[in-house]
């Protein structure tokens, strides 16, 4: 169906779409964790029944079972050959149970796009692609692209579409998380004005929270879509986790009355997502078969309450990440403790925190970084003094989002010695317990030079405070804090510093003082550090024990290079190095990539007890692959 047929039809009177496939086949008995979009072939009655259902309770509009069935998603199962026959019979299936349309569904990749993660938009247009022509030649009516979280991936969904099926009906729908915004931080009305001005047939939100908050959406998204025609397919209320499945609460009589409120409120196609089934479909279409218009103002909007996004945590899925927030004072060790002792190689990769609240577009990062390989995420805390969200915020909802251990950085600088001991409780209450102590940049070079630069404590003043005091359960006065804290504290080192001695005499204090692990200064070659083991030798009387991760820092232009070796204390790249840089030209970042490869197997063989990468100008999905590089140097 073109995409002028299909405006004209949802503007004669609303379609009411189907449920959710995914939750009614989990709730069939299959595994949640199986390739569902097999199902089409291994089990195609399993499927069929599902849809005839849904037709049989009214429903206009069935979407096919191929939520998953992009060449990303299959390849999890090592299916990826098989996009074509899995969409072409999803399509044959839906259309058996006889509804008046059949949508061919196209999800999420299911990865992450740089600079956040490492596919590139031309890729993801590519998939979506495969997939939209797959469909389109099988027969659907139209393309849902749905459960969007990132808008750069939405715009990508579109174009590929289009180009694989030229003139077919594109129905765009978003997903928002508790705050109205998706996962990336996009509003609905950045969304819908975005949408529209890339001529989709109709654009809205699926999945979610639940009725009421898609409602509230399609309002917000009204005003910016500029006439498009809108799209509410809500889950049956926001999932929890009752006795090891996911519960939806949200009876049939209510989704119907917020389905009926949504076209009140303009939108033209309504349904359901996850939890959603025959009951809620047969309760919706008796009421639009009843229907009186609906004015918007006729109902209350409910406020926007933020809260912690509900997760179903596994606490023994991710070793040293907390399930909850806690003090024990006989916890055991991290993740980093634990792989440190054993001598095992460790990766760490840097994160920045974001400049608003919306911490999606780094969690994304977060997730890229740990799926390449990284044992922690390093938070730093406003790095060159520039504003940016908490640093133990960001750990701790990487916690709980993305299920990775974390460093938090925690600079002494502007924190009174009251205020920074408080800190360390309420980090610690979080269950961050791995910390970086470090001085941190001057406010004089960030966002507001005219604040405060106070040092109460030092980095080694701190380092004492932490291993000293609350790991035994006394703050810096001697007071008790109840129970002993269970932080487990690194420092800094600078092998490339213009004084070495000086910095083998500072390191030999915060060994004393109760360094556990180090993190050193970027380092472009294995002489650092191997001058800085020796000195230190020579000085303390004794070996560096402690173990040192190696700074990694991409170089991604011979000019980036001058920057640092000119302007950036403690840094020094070869001559060479910036030359080699000069001469790639246009493929600088891709030399400066070959550079760290070399620079990490040079360092493994040295011994070095692992790496800490560190990505520049945003560019995770470069840092990702420094990232592999180093763990498989530690195999």
């Amino acid at each position: 169906m073109d995409g002028a047929a299909f405006r004209a039809l949802i503007a004669e009177a609303p379609v009411l779409a189907d449920g959710g496939m995914g939750s009614a086949l989990v709730d069939g008995g299959v595994d949640a964790g199986a390739c569902l979009e097999r199902l089409n072939v291994a089990d195609p009655d399993r499927v069929a029944n599902i849809h005839l259902g849904f037709v049989e309770a009214g429903s206009h509009l069935v979407l096919t079972n191929t939520f998953g069935a992009n060449r990303y998603r299959l390849a999890v199962h090592d299916l990826s050959d098989r996009v074509a026959d899995l969409n072409a019979a999803a399509v044959r299936l839906a259309r058996s149970a006889g509804p008046r349309l059949v949508g061919g569904s196209l999800g999420p990749l299911g990865v992450r796009l740089a600079p956040y993660g490492r596919v590139q938009p031309a890729d993801a247009r590519r998939a979506y692609a495969e997939q939209a022509a797959a469909l389109a030649e099988a027969g659907a009516d139209l393309l849902a692209i749905e459960t969007q979280v990132d808008l750069r991936e939405m715009e990508e969904a579109v174009a590929g579409a289009r180009e694989a099926a030229p003139g077919i009906a594109i129905v765009v729908t978003a997903t928002f998380s508790r705050d109205d915004r998706t996962l990336l931080g996009s509003t609905p009305e950045q969304v819908a004005a975005r949408l529209a001005d890339l001529g989709v047939e109709a654009l809205g939100a699926n999945c979610g929270e639940g009725p009421e908050q898609a409602l509230r959406v399609i309002r917000a998204m009204r005003a910016s879509a500029g006439g498009t025609p809108l799209v509410v397919r809500p889950n049956a209320g926001g999932p929890a986790q009752v006795g090891g499945r996911l519960v939806y609460p949200a009876t049939p009589d209510y989704m119907a009355e917020h389905l009926e409120a949504s076209i009140g409120s303009g939108a033209a196609l309504v349904g359901g997502c996850c939890g959603t089934g025959p009951a809620h479909t047969a309760a919706a279409a008796a009421a639009l078969a009843r229907r009186t218009p609906v004015e918007a103002a006729d109902r209350p909007t409910s406020p926007i309450v933020v809260l912690g996004e509900r997760r179903a945590v596994d606490p023994e899925a991710s070793p040293g990440v907390p399930a909850s927030p806690s003090a024990a004072s006989a916890a055991p060790p991290t993740g980093l403790q634990a792989k440190l002792a054993r001598g095992e190689h460790v990766v760490a990769a840097e994160l920045e925190p974001p400049r608003s609240f919306a911490a999606g577009p780094s969690l994304a990062a977060a997730e890229t970084l740990a799926a390449a390989g990284a044992d922690v995420i390093d938070v730093a805390d406003s790095p060159m003094a520039k504003m940016r969200m908490s640093a133990w915020a960001v750990c701790r909802l990487i916690h709980e989002r993305v299920g990775a251990e974390t460093v938090l950085h925690f600079p002494t600088r502007g924190r009174n010695l009251l205020r920074l001991q408080g800190d360390l409780l309420g980090a610690h209450a979080l269950g961050i317990r791995n910390l970086f102590v470090c001085v941190g940049d001057p406010v004089t070079v960030g966002d507001y030079p005219q604040g405060s630069n106070n040092v109460d404590v030092t980095a080694t003043g701190l380092l004492s405070l932490v291993t000293d005091g609350f790991n035994v359960g006394r703050d810096r006065a001697g007071a008790p804090i109840g129970e002993p804290t269970s932080f487990f504290a690194g420092a800094a080192v600078a092998p490339g510093g213009p004084d070495l001695d000086r910095e083998c005499r500072l390191l030999a204090r915060k060994v004393r003082s109760g360094a556990r692990f180090l993190l050193s200064q970027p380092v472009y070659g294995a002489g650092p550090l191997r001058r800085l083991h020796e000195r230190y030798g020579r000085l303390a009387g004794e070996a560096l024990t402690v173990p040192v991760l190696a700074g990694i820092l991409p170089l991604l232009s011979a000019r980036h290079a001058r920057f640092l070796h000119n302007e950036v204390p403690g840094i020094e790249i070869p001559p060479e190095a910036i030359a080699r840089l000069a001469a790639a030209g246009d493929d600088a970042s891709r030399t400066g990539i070959a550079m760290a490869r070399e620079l990490i197997e040079e360092l493994a063989a040295d011994g070095v007890a692992g790496f800490y990468v560190m990505p520049q100008f945003g560019r995770y999905d470069l840092a990702a692959e420094v990232v592999e590089v180093a763990r498989g140097a530690g195999r």
